[in-house]
């Protein structure tokens, strides 16, 4: 479960909710409610499964 970072947001999200890719800066989604970025990271595990992580170190979005 992905949560929106933006604070006036914070829609709850699946994997098959959004779409991650690269911007340039990393790996996101945008939230499909507000259009805010949101960071993720990827593993992938010994069977070679891949999964998304959401960042949480990141302010969230209009926090500087």
């Amino acid at each position: 479960m992905f949560t929106c970072r933006n604070q006036s947001c914070g829609a709850d999200w699946q994997l098959s909710d959004v779409v991650i890719h690269n911007e340039g800066q990393g790996l996101l989604f945008r939230c499909p409610m507000c259009g805010a970025r949101n960071y993720v990271t990827r593993q992938k595990d010994a069977q070679g499964e891949v999964s998304y992580e959401q960042v949480k170190d990141v302010p969230p979005y209009g926090k500087h």
